[in-house]
């Protein structure tokens, strides 16, 4: 297990809020010092935060015993007084799809796990809003961490108005780092594993790195993401910046979650099989009957809600799976099947993570084989991509979403990621339409033409 690199060794944590007239979400983030975080989830608050209290990283195999660990020595130090549970202190981070970090751009920020204590924090729930003052250290008491709450809640109701939002930078230039040759002849070998046997699933993903007309707004870009994309999980997530480098950001906003844990509660999805949108409502009807009916599309999907309903199995009493549906975005539909179940006994919520990451959804089957093709086949290494991102509270519930549909920033460059699962009748030239369609979300926020401009 890879040690722990912390700042919060040996102190201990005091954390204050108070009601404030709500700011706008894009004054907060425009004003908010670095490293920045936001979560927003569906039935969950909003969460923007700035600065950081405490960090914990680490890398390894043992990454999320770790983290938990560590997580739960900070909290247990805690001298808190929340006001509603909404605002409550916790801990924002992710960790990467494999368990070490890597060199390779963009990640070369990007530990194996890092979760991040801001320092303020704004909670937004319906139309109310709480500011949290938190501090970590030997020295830190109470009237400090009071005096401070003063002075920020001055600051955050005194922020000016963000104002309308910047325009997209444009797009000045694109490099796939999978030629469709190169992709045609990966999924081909994929296909051969499935069909010999020594594969069921596995899902192969491609890169595009963009530059940019300009630096990217993420305070714009995150709010236009919230607007279009309501129902989905949008993150910010910034690690610190290596020597001589510009500060990385990794954002998205992604339509699956991974698992949320509360109480004895676990509540996740199978979401698996996709198709693009109709510009007629016939033809989105049509769409999403063909996508309910399509054989592979089914396949895939029912081959993740078995694995998940199967990893859930040793922590639970029962284990039950929704009706399938079809869940519709704004640029594409996907197949989805809500998984409820009920925990033997209590469980922190990193435990849950560690069982289900990565799901088929986002790896393959057998997960082992799936993992070494995608590390055979993809030019790239993931990264944060596809891994979990989410949070931790001192009870050691949370919510984690899967980092798809997101990209990492860096000044005026960025790199967007997608990926599609490819089975037994996998098509190559459908699956690389398929990934040009994923990336369409933050495409969309990167370029001119799509805003009408």
């Amino acid at each position: 297990m890879e040690p722990l690199r912390t700042d919060a060794a040996g102190t201990h944590l005091v954390s204050r809020s108070v009601p404030v007239t709500p700011p706008s979400f894009r004054s907060v983030l425009s004003a908010a010092d670095a490293p920045r975080t936001v979560w927003s989830a569906p039935e969950e608050a909003t969460v923007a935060g700035e600065g950081a209290a405490a960090t914990l990283t680490t890398d390894g195999a043992g990454r999320f015993d770790t983290i938990r660990e560590a997580a739960e020595a900070l909290f247990a130090s805690g001298d808190v007084h929340a006001g509603t549970e909404a605002a409550r202190p916790r801990l924002f981070g992710a960790f990467g799809f494999h368990p070490d970090s890597t060199d390779s751009a963009p990640w070369e920020d990007f530990p194996g796990a890092r979760f991040v204590f801001p320092r303020v924090q704004v909670t937004w729930v319906g139309d109310d809003a709480w500011l949290t003052v938190n501090a970590v250290g030997p020295d830190v008491t109470p009237e400090s961490v009071e005096s401070r709450l003063e002075t920020e809640r001055d600051r955050i109701e005194s922020l000016p108005d963000a104002g309308d939002p910047a325009d997209p930078p444009g797009v000045r230039g694109r490099r796939r780092t999978t030629a469709r040759d190169d992709w045609r002849s990966g999924v081909a070998a994929a296909v051969d594993r499935i069909d010999s046997g020594n594969l069921r699933k596995v899902v192969l993903a491609q890169a595009l790195d963009v530059d940019l007309d300009g630096d990217l707004s993420l305070p714009d870009v995150l709010s236009r993401l919230g607007e279009r994309y309501p129902d989905c999980y949008r993150f910010l997530v910034e690690p610190d910046p290596g020597s001589g480098r510009t500060r990385a950001s990794l954002f998205g906003a992604t339509p699956e979650r991974l698992v949320s844990v509360r109480g004895r509660t676990v509540e996740t999805d199978a979401l698996a099989g996709t198709t693009g949108r109709g510009e007629t409502a016939e033809e989105d009807e049509w769409l999403a009957a063909e996508l309910a009916a399509d054989d592979k599309n089914v396949h895939e999907h029912q081959l993740v809600a078995d694995t998940i309903k199967a990893q859930l199995a040793p922590f639970a009493a029962s284990v039950s799976a929704g009706p399938r549906r079809i869940r519709r975005l704004a640029t594409v539909q996907h197949l989805r099947t809500p998984i409820t179940a009920t925990l033997d006994t209590a469980e922190h919520v990193l435990s849950l993570v560690e069982a289900l990451h990565p799901t088929p959804a986002v790896g393959g089957l057998p997960p082992e084989r799936a993992l070494e093709t995608i590390r055979e086949t993809e030019p790239f290494d993931r990264g944060w991509y596809a891994a979990p991102v989410g949070w931790i509270d001192a009870a050691g519930y949370g919510t984690f979403a899967v980092a798809l549909r997101s990209a990492v920033a860096r000044g005026d460059t960025a790199t967007l990621f997608a990926g599609v699962g490819i089975v037994s009748d996998s098509d190559p030239d459908r699956e690389w339409d398929e990934v040009q369609l994923k990336y369409r979300p933050i495409l969309d926020e990167l370029e001119r033409e799509a805003h009408g401009r």
